[in-house]
């Protein structure tokens, strides 16, 4: 009688368990990831205190991988995918979800690996051939690139000769004054990018090589005095759209000597208008080169740009010369800004490692793709967490940190809080960690699907509070997200 109310309990446990995965895959139905990884989690806690699994309990732990990949944690994503292939070495599924993570992280040979047992156990499966194909077209590609490639070879930079570059006739955007951004070349340039036009690309180059030359002179850590009375905008993540970047500065105005603004990395990528964002923020900081500032972020790197949109854009929009420049462009934007000592501005966040202190930020070598750890790639890469202490990135880049990392880094470096971006947030903000770590997103509805809000920062000088404005998303033209992203992106999202 007792085993069979045991076996009656655990039959019921399935059950509950399956009709919790099944809500949790109306959630993901309903774009509602958070809400579907909750519910996923919640039946893979239940089947796992259970001696009885369900059959496909691998597909709990595939459903969930996408989940997080679409919330772009894809070190979970990878985790989940693993633990799938390992509980049904034959669910196929599982291999999918484990090679979109691979390359949401740059990693194309080990997802060639994982749509390579797709094929071969689906050789007529339409879907996975064009996968593999292209995933295979894209390992090639890297492969013939890099064998190709001569140290000693002249940079980008070194060989461009702007002054053999004609301004055709029929020409009618901005031009520079004197090889020189002027406001009105900036309010020409923003009325030209609204009407869908184009920066000539002689112009378009001169920005590139002049912003290049300012920023090699500049420190890795960048420290900003503001005044008492002084207003200063901290920005987010824009992602290439262009049209809520605008939307930023109708609602706080064009930076000035006395408007000044700091945007926080990741310019790029994602949104289609990319371009346009980059050029504007480039023009504005050679006109305010000491009142208007920029953080690398993680996608302001080479494998985010091919995958993500950006390389494909400026290759449509210009050309691969230009694509392979604004990578030397990148390199050398600073990693860190720090206002009047007491606020320190990061894309991602804080370090694997303890006491680690201003002084080593300064010390790290920036002129490079980001390395896979280190300071460097954490702060391009981390994220908080509530928990203390620290923990696997999410990701699969960088690390996690708790508040009790928070505390002991802002204690050790005299700073009252940190800011940083890099995480999609619904209001656009939000404050972790007793207020001690700041995360600020500026980019409403990300990827025309998230629904969040958008937000900036502003500050004043003497007290340096906090203040948030929030913003919604505004229309644009109907151009969608990603649409020069890798074609593997779409394929996959």
């Amino acid at each position: 009688m007792n085993g069979e109310c045991k076996l009656d309990y655990r039959e019921a446990d399935i059950t509950h368990a399956e009709r919790l995965k099944e809500e949790a895959n109306v959630h993901f139905s309903a774009k509602r990831y958070a809400d579907a990884i909750d519910f996923y989690s919640k039946a893979i806690a239940m089947c796992e205190s259970s001696s009885t699994k369900p059959h496909n309990f691998a597909a709990y732990y595939a459903n969930r991988s996408f989940a997080h990949s679409k919330t772009e944690a894809y070190g979970y994503a990878l985790a989940d995918a693993t633990k799938a292939i390992q509980l049904d070495p034959k669910y196929l599924k599982g291999y999918y979800r484990r090679a979109t993570a691979y390359m949401s992280l740059g990693k194309f040979k080990e997802a060639l690996k994982d749509y390579e047992v797709v094929v071969k156990a689906l050789p007529n499966d339409k879907d996975a051939n064009r996968k593999y194909t292209e995933c295979n077209k894209l390992v090639k590609r890297l492969a013939f690139e890099k064998a190709i490639s001569v140290e000693d070879t002249k940079s980008v930079s070194e060989q461009i000769d702007i002054e053999s570059m004609n301004i055709e006739n029929d020409y009618s955007g901005p031009c520079l004054n004197d090889g020189k951004v002027t406001l009105e070349f900036m309010k020409e340039l923003i009325k030209t990018y609204r009407e869908q036009g184009k920066l000539h690309k002689k112009y378009a180059y001169k920005i590139l090589l002049d912003v290049k030359k300012y920023l090699e002179k500049q420190p890795t850590l960048v420290h900003i005095n503001i005044k008492s009375d002084e207003k200063f905008t901290v920005c987010g993540d824009i992602h290439g759209q262009f049209y809520d970047l605008l939307n930023i500065f109708e609602l706080n105005g064009l930076p000035s000597d006395t408007n000044p603004y700091l945007f926080n990395g990741d310019f790029v990528d994602r949104g289609s208008f990319s371009v346009e964002c980059i050029f504007t923020l480039f023009g504005f900081k050679l006109l305010f080169p000491d009142k208007f500032f920029m953080s690398r972020g993680n996608h302001e790197s080479v494998t985010m740009n091919r995958m993500y949109g950006f390389e494909g854009e400026v290759k449509s929009k210009y050309s691969v010369e230009m694509a392979n420049l604004f990578t030397e462009v990148y390199n050398w934007l600073p990693l860190a800004h720090c206002i009047n000592r007491r606020v320190l501005v990061m894309h991602g966040g804080l370090f694997s490692k303890d006491n680690v202190t201003l002084k080593d930020i300064e010390n790290i070598y920036r002129n490079r793709q980001p390395p896979e750890e280190g300071l460097m790639c954490d702060m391009l890469w981390s994220d908080p967490q509530d928990a203390p202490g620290r923990s696997p990135s999410k990701r699969g880049v960088g690390v996690q940190f708790g508040p009790d990392v928070t505390k002991s880094f802002v204690e050790l470096n005299n700073l009252d809080y940190i800011i940083r971006s890099h995480e999609v947030k619904a209001k656009g903000y939000e404050e972790a960690h007793d207020s001690k770590c700041i995360t600020v997103f500026s980019a409403p509805n990300y990827c025309d699907t998230m629904g969040n809000k958008g937000a900036f920062i502003t500050l004043e000088g003497k007290c340096l509070k906090p203040k948030f404005t929030t913003y919604t998303a505004v229309s644009h033209p109907p151009v969608k997200p990603l649409m020069y992203a890798n074609s593997l992106v779409n394929l996959f999202c």
